[in-house]
Parts: C-alpha cells; sequence; structure tokens
C-alpha cells in the first residue's frame, strides 16, 4: 500500500507571513505610543578593544554631563548607569517625532582577572565616556631570549629571540 501526502509549497511561507503579522501586530502600535520611548528601554553603545597595555570601553553618552552618570568596579564587574532625561519645554511644541531614547541605563561589564583595577582611569569629553583598564604587569607579553647549546661540544652556538 502506498501513501501519498500532498504537500503545499508555500506552506512554510505563509507560516513565516503569519509570524510577522504577530510580530509587528503586538510592536507597532507600542512604538507609535510613546511607550517604550520614554519608558527607559535604551542602553549607550559602547566599543571595546585591547592593546598590548589595558582593554579599554569607549560609551557614547551624547547630551550627558558627567553628573548624569555613575561608574563602579565591584567585584570584577563595571558598572555604567544613569539617566539621560526628556526635557520639554511647554511652549506650545507640536512634536512630529521623538526617535531619541530617554530615561535610567545600565550596563555592566564582567573584567577578566588580567585587569588592574587599582589603576582604572577615566575621562569624560565630548559626550564619550572613556575607560581604559590597564592589564597587570604579570601578565603583559614579553620577549624571551632562547641560548641554543651544541649538545657535542656544550659550546652556545647562537642566541635567538622568541616573540
Amino acid at each position: 500500500m502506498t501513501w501519498m501526502v500532498r504537500r503545499d509549497p508555500l506552506s512554510e511561507l505563509r507560516g513565516i507571513q503569519d509570524d510577522f503579522n504577530r510580530l509587528f501586530s503586538a510592536t507597532i502600535p507600542r512604538l507609535f505610543s510613546g511607550e517604550d520611548v520614554l519608558s527607559g528601554a535604551w542602553a549607550p553603545k559602547v566599543d571595546i578593544y585591547e592593546d598590548q597595555n589595558s582593554i579599554v570601553l569607549e560609551a557614547d553618552l551624547p547630551g550627558l554631563k558627567a553628573e548624569d552618570f555613575k561608574l563602579s568596579i565591584e567585584n570584577y564587574k563595571l558598572t555604567l548607569s544613569g539617566e539621560r532625561k526628556f526635557e520639554r519645554e511647554e511652549k506650545g511644541e507640536n512634536f512630529h517625532r521623538v526617535e531619541r531614547s530617554y530615561g535610567n541605563f545600565t550596563r555592566t561589564f564582567t573584567l577578566p582577572s588580567t585587569v588592574s583595577v587599582d589603576d582604572v582611569n577615566a575621562e569624560f569629553k565630548d559626550g564619550v565616556l572613556r575607560v581604559t583598564l590597564p592589564k597587570r604587569e604579570e601578565v603583559k607579553a614579553r620577549q624571551i631570549s632562547v641560548s641554543v647549546k651544541d649538545v657535542a661540544s656544550g659550546s652556545k652556538v647562537k642566541t635567538a629571540e622568541n616573540k
């Protein structure tokens, strides 16, 4: 006995379309109501990079002053928190669009044990916070000289630099 099952090749696409419709029907009304815009659903963008001596974190904090955020380290966790306030003057302004995010924010980063937390440096300039996390001396890369000896004569043949 042979069973034939008819398969609709477009059924998977219809399923994807249904998923998208559900997603957007739940999200779009909230965006236009301003619910997420003013509720603090934002976090500053960061870049983190490393060089030979340190790890550097740069965070974009446009429109903020140094008093508007706090930076702390506890148990090898760096925490950046603060608030960007929505300042509105009541002079009959009629907003057509509010795209910038406002409210409280918190970002937490786990630091590697290679960082010397006692020597952290932070500077804030032009809306960018730059945190320099120096590496401990014992974990920095260093070169080691290797001596090669001739086994037969026991004399030193050559010294090579390993990197």
